[in-house]
């Protein structure tokens, strides 16, 4: 059972050809989906990316959008780290520390569903056994390094980096709760998915994309640490974040429901009711597009 990350996407018609803008978050495992801008072209499609520095409220977005879910583009790429010199090496340790994390993203949940199992209750105000600390993904390494933090649940390749430059280590993958290894969203509008023509040719830009990062993954690695990174991630840190990760296609139904279901219970988003998966998850352009690029 899965938790989402958001990647969005709409379109308008521009003449002769069709633009569609993308969400998207800097992250090593969602660098398929920002390599969908080179592949659109052949589509006769323009992407416009854009980057967003903090975690996105994906559900309550589908009830206010109507946005739907159309694809998996990533597996796993969260792990909780710790100050290499905080004394921290069980969950039940956290208790009286302050843990930061992005609100809205897959590694909030993943941290609740974790603090849960080990019996601790949290808060971002003072008077539960942790304190909760928003921050951008950007943010919370330099607050766990500089000591402001003693513990974040963080993303890839954010959280090898911080392993990596030696101020903190692991003290969990949290894959062992209900919600499982996190798979993210790639996500439409209604107004998008509803275009038929222009929706299964952005569909198709993703498999294509997709399947050349699975296919190559030198190119992948070369893409992310070149063009999304700009030469800040180091070979060895990629190769972290993506041992922690995986490029993939596919998201079920179960997966968004025990998401909804989660978020609702531990107050993520702040939904005023919890949406059933079958309202939003359509995975027919997705299906389609596979079929197509010969992926079973």
């Amino acid at each position: 059972m899965r938790i989402l990350l958001l990647a969005l996407s709409t379109a308008v018609a521009v003449r002769a050809e069709d633009v569609v803008r993308l969400g998207n978050l800097k992250f090593a495992h969602s660098g398929a989906v920002s390599h969908m801008k080179e592949v659109c072209p052949r589509q006769g499609i323009r992407l416009e990316e854009r980057m967003f520095a903090k975690g996105l409220d994906i559900v309550p977005g589908i009830l206010a959008a109507p946005l739907f879910v159309v694809a998996g583009f990533a597996k796993g790429g969260a792990r909780i780290v710790v100050r290499k010199d905080g004394g921290v090496t069980r969950l039940a340790d956290l208790k009286g520390k302050k843990v930061g994390t992005a609100r809205g993203g897959a590694q909030e949940l993943l941290l609740y569903a974790e603090l849960a199992k080990a019996g601790l209750t949290w808060s971002d105000q003072p008077g539960k056994d942790v304190r909760i600390m928003f921050l951008a993904y950007a943010d919370l390494n330099q607050a766990l390094q500089s000591g402001q933090l003693d513990a974040i649940s963080q993303s890839e390749p954010q959280s090898s980096q911080a392993i990596r430059q030696g101020y903190a280590v692991e003290l969990v993958k949290p894959y062992d709760t209900p919600l499982g290894e996190p798979v993210r969203a790639l996500v439409m509008t209604e107004k998008l998915y509803g275009n038929r023509d222009v929706a299964l040719r952005t569909m198709n830009c993703f498999v294509e994309a997709t399947k050349e990062f699975i296919d190559k993954p030198d190119e992948a690695e070369k893409y992310v640490r070149e063009k999304m990174f700009r030469g800040a991630l180091t070979a060895d840190e990629y190769k972290d974040a993506m041992g922690n990760a995986a490029f993939t296609y596919d998201i079920t139904p179960e997966q968004v429901q025990i998401t909804a279901d989660l978020m609702t219970k531990y107050g993520v988003g702040k939904m005023s009711r919890t949406p059933k998966a079958e309202e939003f998850v359509k995975l027919d352009l997705l299906q389609e597009a596979k079929r197509a690029a010969g992926i079973k």
